[in-house]
């Protein structure tokens, strides 16, 4: 029987702009793909992105060695510029290696919008490695966020 690994992790960033404009870059198809969609070299096999309250976001992945990703999403709570709440699994090579409850808080810092990112997750293969490539890869991940942010204000899209 294997063991799970369950951890609890945040991450926050200040992004520039208001709260309203932050949450669209989790809403918008268009502009959650460009700060998402990190593995150019990777072919995408499915591509669904729902963004209401029971709505689902799934992506599959062929990496260039042949493997499959894939990333499975349910919306469960959407408060438009304040918070996103969705439960989500990913597998690998068709094993579920996690199962998790992420929060998205954005909240009002002067001009910029302070985000707060809470993942609960049950690592069910890979231990510690797989728990620590799943922080670094969402601190990545949100830091192209907020470079997107700041070129998108600044007009340079």
């Amino acid at each position: 029987m294997s063991t799970v690994d369950h951890h609890t992790f945040v991450v926050e960033r200040d992004l520039p702009g208001s709260p309203a404009h932050a949450f669209r870059f989790w809403a918008e198809p268009a502009l959650k793909r460009r700060w998402t969609d990190c593995h150019p070299e990777w072919t995408v096999l499915e591509d669904l992105f729902d963004f209401r309250v029971g709505g689902v976001e799934a992506k599959h992945w062929r990496m260039p060695d042949g493997q499959e990703m894939t990333f499975h999403a349910r919306y469960l709570d959407i408060v438009p510029g304040q918070r996103i709440l969705y439960a989500y699994e990913m597998t690998f090579g068709g094993q579920r290696v996690s199962a998790s409850l992420a929060t998205v808080e954005l909240l009002r810092a002067d001009s910029r919008t302070r985000m707060k990112f809470t993942e609960q997750a049950a690592f069910l293969t890979g231990g510690d490695g797989a728990r620590r490539q799943r922080i670094g890869g969402t601190e990545d991940v949100f830091d192209g966020l907020v470079e997107l942010i700041r070129q998108d204000l600044a007009g340079g899209q």
